[in-house]
């Protein structure tokens, strides 16, 4: 008799593994299982992460259609078994799969719609978190302030993409032939700047400017550092003061540490 470990390992792969079609009549002889009940299971298994994967990235299966984006779904899921049972979590090595996913190469703006809709995907499932209080940094002593770095909220990202993902990924959900017809899909690269708010789940653009130092700040590098780095490619302290209030105003940081 197999430990549990083992057959539920066993058990796993064969749900899983694309790459070794084999493996599901090698599991089922070792194991003493019925073939086509191990089918079953595979066929329900890949269907549920597949779709799965597919309300996370909306856009790039209606820009590959459904039999492509099946197929990639499938090869990704062989690759990368979901390490826990919350399936929102699921695809965040996704955009990566893409980018480096041989019958992709010709769409050259595919991975970027996907690393934007993961996070717009990320920011719809984060968790609630307070705004940090400006009072606490208010209190705080001004020889400490240039040593201060910021936690962003759980929803808040910032990407840089080579490619306009944002203007595409709307195109294609609003399903605007017009919009797409003209875009240049090699007019980039854009900054974005990813959030949820009262209004549900934003995407905006930013300056290079301010995406660059909006990204050192979510980073968690300190403050003085931020500002330097930054001063450093002349960009006037004023404008990047105005840029960290607007994300303070917009409660885009839950708290901050030294």
């Amino acid at each position: 008799m197999p430990a549990l470990l083992e057959l539920q390992r066993a058990f796993g792969a064969a749900l899983l593994d694309s790459a070794r079609p084999q493996i599901l009549s090698e599991v089922a002889h070792e194991f003493g299982i019925e073939p086509s009940l191990l089918a079953i299971y595979r066929n329900t298994a890949l269907r549920t992460l597949t779709a799965a994967l597919g309300l996370s990235f909306p856009a790039v299966r209606q820009l590959v259609g459904e039999d492509f984006f099946e197929s990639a779904a499938r090869e990704f899921i062989g690759m990368h078994a979901p390490a826990r049972a919350y399936l929102n979590d699921y695809g965040q090595e996704f955009p990566r799969f893409l980018a480096q996913f041989p019958p992709a190469a010709s769409l050259s703006y595919l991975a970027d719609v996907a690393r934007l809709e993961w996070a717009v995907n990320r920011a719809l499932h984060a968790p609630d978190a307070s705004p940090l209080a400006l009072s606490s940094l208010a209190a705080l002593d001004s020889a400490l302030m240039p040593l201060v770095s910021f936690v962003p909220h759980p929803a808040v990202s910032v990407l840089r993409l080579e490619t306009p993902a944002d203007a595409i990924w709307r195109a294609v959900l609003d399903q605007d032939d017009a919009a797409m017809a003209a875009l240049d899909v090699t007019a980039g690269p854009v900054w974005l700047l990813i959030e949820r708010n009262a209004d549900g789940v934003q995407v905006r653009r930013l300056t290079a400017l301010s995406g660059r130092f909006t990204e050192r700040l979510c980073a968690g590098d300190p403050l003085q550092r931020a500002l330097e780095d930054s001063a450093a490619e002349a960009v006037p302290v004023e404008a990047l003061d105005a840029v960290l209030a607007e994300h303070l105003a917009s409660g885009r940081f839950t708290r901050w540490r030294t």
